[in-house]
């Protein structure tokens, strides 16, 4: 079911929860209104009204039959509750990070061109504390790493502004602090750039480095890495990091 506009709160979320602690993530599995209410402390009314946020949202799939109903957590709904989780590891284990598993790929060629654009340059100097390499490092994130991707969510990443010029408005994007991975072979500072709006699926990752990924860390179409991404401060010191904000030739 597509994601719409519904408003999706604690209360839901809490529904949510209890379904896929009752085996939902994995099938779909049974539930009357009257016993999710009693396990939420309300009424089976409002267990109701609850499932139905969750289903206009995207995040539940239901099938409601004589005698109760079938529901499944959506991949939605499961990158919700990815997107929780990171921030109880945050609030007690601390600046937990995510680790992203997956492997280089070839880009579309568009990372050099837009890099080098005035407005995002001179953005990326001042606010990651680098020039960095005309080109993004492509990774193809593996099943669980697109999973994983929500706790983004939860990072404090820098953020860039859209801008415009004489011929078209070009979008804000957020970058993440990270370090790239492979064969024990570790490169850092790099960043995870994520556009506000992106061609790129969500099993995709764009990173920026003030080097050529690729040489630095012998890369290859094909290769693993591992994307660490933690919190990120602005290198001109001023403002405040953000969350998520709510492209490629190849580094």
């Amino acid at each position: 079911m597509s994601t719409s506009t519904t408003t999706v709160g604690h209360d839901e979320v809490a529904a949510l929860k209890t379904v896929a602690l009752r085996g939902g993530v994995r099938e779909s599995v049974k539930v009357s209104c009257s016993t999710l209410g009693e396990r939420l402390d309300a009424s089976s009314q409002t267990a109701s009204r609850r499932l139905q946020r969750l289903e206009a949202a995207g995040l539940l799939d239901r099938d409601v039959v004589g005698d109760g109903q079938w529901v499944t957590v959506t991949d939605a709904g499961e990158r919700r509750l990815r997107a929780e989780y990171t921030d109880y590891r945050r609030l007690f284990e601390g600046d937990a990070g995510l680790s992203l598993a997956g492997t280089v790929t070839s880009g579309m060629g568009e990372g050099r061109h837009y890099i080098q654009l005035p407005g995002y340059h001179e953005q990326f100097v001042e606010r990651l504390g680098y020039e960095p390499f005309p080109g993004t490092l492509n990774v193809s994130l593996s099943e669980a790493a697109v999973r994983a991707r929500a706790g983004l969510d939860s990072v404090e990443g820098v953020p860039i502004d859209g801008w415009e010029d004489d011929e078209r408005t070009f979008g804000p994007a957020t970058c993440y602090a990270a370090e790239v991975v492979a064969d024990g072979e570790a490169f850092e500072p790099v960043h995870v750039i994520v556009p506000d709006r992106t061609h790129h699926d969500e099993d995709q990752l764009e990173v920026i480095a003030p080097a050529k990924l690729r040489e630095e860390l012998g890369l290859d179409d094909g290769d693993e890495v591992h994307v660490r991404v933690t919190d990120a401060e602005r290198a001109d010191g001023t403002g405040r990091p953000t969350g998520a904000a709510e492209s490629g030739g190849s580094a």
